[in-house]
């Protein structure tokens, strides 16, 4: 039996929905996010908090340097790149100037320590959680002077002030896109854009469907409506799309892209080599980097010995995963069967007194920068309880 950490929570109330009106974020919030918050908030020792951030900023560094400069057409075959998107990738991976934005670690908290469960690199979503719930959470529960690490939206701007001060020479129109439908998605844009106007850009929202790309002629760029019969040129792309499904659903939008970005008529983020991170094929890249390394679980392209989760390299919201042990133990539905599989060695998560486990979403935004918790009575996915947490400081 593996040991694993105790989660211990205390009570947490308050009309969390109300506070962040009373800050001003409502229209960051879509109907109902605030019920992920479940009158609990998890009680972080200091060190282990402090222990989350550095894994991030770490873990960051560790695949950065793992990444061969060149992109050898066999390191993308092993990280299940497709093939339409490669120059693209390494395009923004040789210039500077296209700047990873932000990203989420899932990290489970061990007795020797955190380690990486997987990186959030492309399109990471609960920013209006992790940014503006948990923190208004304080104010509904009176505990303004309690201590919480969710610094992402400072972050975020900062992020955001370097893009454009590294692309100084386009003008600073920014379009955030979301699938259309998605309130959540929608809601993370929201915040995405507010800290955007802080930065220095000039932000739109608008559904990806609403977007138009252009590579001809002087209609050439990316545009969208922002008032009737009025179109705007936008050098500046955000989009919660991901970049695998832009390849393999709308190769056009991918061939678009890749030209408008080569002539810098359009910047990107997150940027397309992402997707590097994303892939879950770099978990067992980093293994064979770093053999043994504390922040990392054994993880292989191949099944190993004992217990272990089986992953699909560009699988979502715990979908299409299986847990084995000799035998298959649970089995996920999900639409990404038919992907390549990665193989990571099974860990148990931190548990409280009622049974739920927790894993720490910790972002990295030039730095890790905010703690996050999903708790669940089983697999995490993203419907799972989002759960405030409060900093012991060391006395």
């Amino acid at each position: 039996m593996q040991n694993k950490n105790t989660i211990r929570v205390a009570p947490h109330t308050g009309n969390v929905e109300a506070a962040v009106r009373g800050l001003g974020w409502e229209w960051c919030v879509e109907d109902g996010c605030a019920n992920y918050v479940p009158g609990e908030a998890v009680l972080l020792p200091e060190q282990e908090a402090d222990a989350l951030l550095e894994a991030a900023g770490t873990l960051y560094e560790m695949m950065v340097n793992a990444i061969p400069d060149t992109l050898p057409d066999e390191f993308l075959n092993v990280l299940g790149i497709p093939e339409n998107l490669w120059e693209l990738v390494r395009q923004s991976w040789n210039d500077d100037r296209h700047w990873h934005l932000y990203g989420r670690f899932d990290l489970v908290q061990t007795p020797e320590g955190p380690k990486l469960l997987e990186f959030n690199a492309d399109t990471a979503t609960s920013i209006p959680e992790t940014a503006v719930v948990q923190w208004a959470s304080l104010a509904a529960a009176g505990k303004n002077d309690a201590k919480q690490y969710s610094g992402l939206y400072e972050a975020l701007v900062e992020q955001l002030r370097s893009w454009r001060m590294l692309n100084d020479d386009l003008a600073p129109a920014l379009l955030l896109t979301y699938m259309g439908g998605s309130a959540e998605d929608e809601a993370n844009c929201a915040v995405m854009a507010q800290a955007a106007t802080e930065a220095g850009f000039e932000p739109h929202l608008c559904a990806a469907e609403d977007m138009v790309v252009s590579t001809e002629g002087a209609e050439r760029g990316v545009w969208a409506q922002v008032e009737q019969e009025q179109w705007r040129q936008f050098p500046f792309l955000f989009k919660l799309l991901p970049w695998e499904q832009i390849a393999w659903e709308e190769p056009e939008l991918c061939e678009s892209l890749t030209k408008l970005a080569a002539t810098r008529t359009v910047m990107v983020a997150n940027p397309a080599y992402t997707l590097l991170f994303q892939s879950k094929g770099m978990l067992a890249w980093l293994w064979k980097a770093y053999p043994y390394h504390p922040l990392l679980l054994e993880t292989d392209l191949s099944p190993i010995t004992g217990k272990y989760i089986r992953k699909p390299y560009f699988g979502r919201e715990g979908q299409s995963i299986e847990v084995v042990d000799r035998v298959s133990v649970t089995k996920i539905a999900g639409e990404y069967d038919g992907q390549q599989q990665v193989y990571q060695r099974w860990v148990e998560l931190p548990e409280d007194d009622k049974g739920y486990q927790y894993q720490a979403g910790v972002f990295w935004a030039g730095e890790g920068c905010a703690i996050g918790y999903r708790r669940e009575k089983g697999i995490i996915t993203n419907l799972s309880q989002f759960v405030p947490h409060l900093v012991e400081e060391i006395v």
